[in-house]
C-alpha cells in the first residue's frame, strides 16, 4: 500500500508511541488543574491587604497556611504585669543602679521587665547592680529610646492596632540586632572614600554589588545619604530627575545618580518590609503624591522616626561602644533602619502586640498605665 522506502524508512526508524502519549497526558492533566483553579479558585486560603483603589489590583496577598509559621515569636518572653499596691515600693527608690525612665516602675515589675529583657538581648547580667559595663550604659539609651518610640510615633508602629516596640522587636535575643548598618563612604582632604581608599568619587559607592545594595550595582550609601544629617544640618531630599527627556538642569536640579540613590532607598524598603513597589505607590502614577497608598504615609513617618532615633539615642553612643562594636571601615557606631525592626516583615514579628504587658515601655516620663489589667 505505501511506498517501499515508506516502509523501509519506518522499519528502520521505529517511533516509541508511549513517551509522546504520556507528555500528552501530562499536558493535558496540568491544563485542567490550571482550569479548574480558575474555574472555582485557589485551592489553599489566602489574605491580602488591600493598599490602594479597589479594582487596581494593588494589594499584597499572602498563603494562610504561612502567616502561622513565624519562628521568631516562639522566642518571645513575656508576662503581664503585677497591679501596683498602695504599700508598692518604686524601684527607683529602693533599687540601686535603675535608670532614671524605670525609676517611677514598682519594684516587682522593674524586676519582670529586666528579666524580659535579659532574654530579649541574650544579655545574661544586664542592669545588674554594680555593673557598668558598656552594655548597660546602651541599656539606659536603648529604654529611653523604645519608650519615645512608643509614645511619640504611634502613628508608625501601632498605625493599624496596638504593637508597639519592644527590645526583642531588634534584637530577636542576640546582643547586637540583626540588619544593623555602618556608614560606606567618609571623607579626606582629596574627596569621597568608598570601600578603599583607591577609589574616590561616585565610583566608590556604586557599581559594586555588594549586600549593603541589596546585590545590585545602585549606590551603596543611601542610608547614609538619607538618614543622617548633612553637613548644612539638614536631611537630603528623596527625590528623582526630572522625567521630561532632554530637560535642561537647573543648578540644584536632581541628577540621574540621585535617582539611582532613590531608587537603591527604594530596594531596600521592599526587602526590608517583604513588598513590592505597590504597596505604597500606585503604578499607575508612580509620581504623583495625591495617588498613593495610605502605607505611604506610615512609610514616610518611618523615615522621619528613624532620621530622630539616630540622632537622639543611636549617634551619642560612639564613645561608648567598645571598637570590637563599630563599623570595619569608618569605626563608627552600627546604626538602625527599616530593615533592623522588620526583618523581611510587613509589620515586625507579624504584627504580633509586644507592648500589651509592658506599659512600662510606653511612656516616657510618667506612671505607667496599668488600667487594662485591673
Amino acid at each position: 500500500m505505501f511506498p517501499k522506502w515508506f516502509d523501509n524508512w519506518n522499519r528502520d526508524n521505529p517511533t516509541n508511541i508511549f513517551g509522546p502519549a504520556i507528555a500528552v497526558g501530562i499536558a493535558g492533566s496540568a491544563v485542567f488543574v490550571a482550569a479548574m483553579i480558575v474555574a472555582w479558585g485557589q485551592p489553599f486560603a489566602t489574605a491580602s491587604q488591600q493598599t490602594g483603589p479597589r479594582g487596581t489590583g494593588m494589594h499584597v496577598q499572602e498563603f494562610v497556611s504561612d502567616l502561622a509559621i513565624y519562628p521568631d515569636v516562639d522566642g518571645y518572653v513575656t508576662s503581664e504585669p503585677v497591679l501596683p499596691t498602695a504599700g508598692s515600693q518604686l524601684a527607683g527608690d529602693a533599687l540601686e543602679g535603675v535608670p532614671p525612665s524605670l525609676a517611677n516602675v514598682t519594684v516587682e515589675n522593674y524586676e519582670r521587665l529586666v528579666e524580659a529583657m535579659r532574654s530579649w538581648t541574650g544579655i545574661p547580667d544586664l542592669l545588674e547592680p554594680g555593673n557598668e559595663s558598656y552594655q548597660t550604659q546602651v541599656a539606659y539609651s536603648m529604654i529611653e529610646m523604645t519608650q519615645n518610640i512608643n509614645q511619640n510615633w504611634a502613628a508608625h508602629v501601632q498605625a493599624n492596632a496596638e504593637v508597639g516596640v519592644t527590645c526583642y522587636t531588634c534584637h530577636r535575643g542576640q546582643p547586637v540586632p540583626n540588619n544593623v548598618w555602618f556608614n560606606t563612604r567618609g571623607m579626606d582632604e582629596d574627596g569621597w572614600i568608598g570601600v578603599n581608599a583607591n577609589t574616590r568619587g561616585w565610583p566608590a559607592i556604586q557599581n559594586r554589588v555588594t549586600m549593603v545594595s541589596n546585590y545590585t550595582s545602585l549606590p551603596s550609601d543611601y542610608l547614609q545619604h538619607y538618614l543622617l544629617l548633612n553637613e548644612e544640618g539638614g536631611y537630603n531630599p528623596i527625590v528623582v530627575h526630572d522625567l521630561a527627556s532632554r530637560v535642561e538642569n537647573m543648578p540644584g536640579d536632581p541628577l540621574i545618580q540621585q535617582t539611582e540613590r532613590t531608587y537603591a532607598f527604594m530596594n531596600y524598603f521592599s526587602n526590608s518590609l517583604g513588598v513590592n513597589c505597590v504597596f505604597c505607590h500606585n503604578s499607575r502614577a508612580f509620581y504623583d503624591p495625591s495617588q498613593v497608598t495610605p502605607q505611604w504615609a506610615t512609610a514616610s513617618l518611618g523615615i522621619i522616626m528613624v532620621q530622630e532615633q539616630l540622632e537622639q539615642y543611636i549617634l551619642p553612643l560612639q564613645d561608648v561602644l567598645p571598637a570590637e562594636r563599630l563599623g570595619p571601615i569608618y569605626a563608627d557606631v552600627p546604626k538602625m533602619a527599616c530593615r533592623t525592626c522588620h526583618q523581611g516583615e510587613q509589620q515586625p514579628l507579624n504584627g504580633l502586640n509586644v507592648i500589651r504587658n509592658w506599659p512600662e515601655l510606653a511612656v516616657v516620663d510618667g506612671e505607667p498605665d496599668y488600667s487594662a489589667f485591673e
